[in-house]
C-alpha cells in the first residue's frame, strides 16, 4: 500500500478511536482538506502531521507507526520498536 493511502487509513482510524468527527478538526485543518488527506488525495506536510496527532491527542510518532502497520510494509510492532531504539542508539553514539 502506497504511504499515502497508509497514512489516510491510519489517520481516519486514529481519529474515529478518538470519538472525533472531521469537524473537531476545524481550529486546525479545513474539513475539505481533512477529507483529501482520510482518502489519500494529498500528502501532509510534517507539521500538519503534528498538529494532527497533537488534536487526535496521540504521540506524533503513534500516528507514524500506525501509518507503517497499515501500510504493511511492517507487521509487527515491536520490531519496528526495536529497530527504532536500535538505530536512535546508533546515531546518538559519540563517535568522535
Amino acid at each position: 500500500m502506497e504511504l499515502r493511502h497508509a497514512f489516510a487509513k491510519a489517520l481516519r482510524k486514529a481519529r474515529k478511536a478518538n470519538g472525533l468527527t472531521q469537524e473537531d478538526f476545524a481550529d486546525v485543518s479545513s474539513r475539505t482538506y481533512l477529507s483529501t488527506l482520510e482518502r489519500g488525495q494529498k500528502s501532509p506536510t510534517l507539521d500538519k502531521v503534528h498538529v494532527l496527532a497533537q488534536t487526535i491527542g496521540i504521540h506524533v510518532l503513534s500516528l507514524m507507526t500506525l501509518t507503517y502497520l497499515c501500510s504493511k510494509k511492517e507487521s509487527n510492532i515491536d520490531l519496528i520498536f526495536e529497530k527504532i531504539r536500535t538505530e536512535i542508539d546508533g546515531l546518538n553514539q559519540d563517535k568522535g
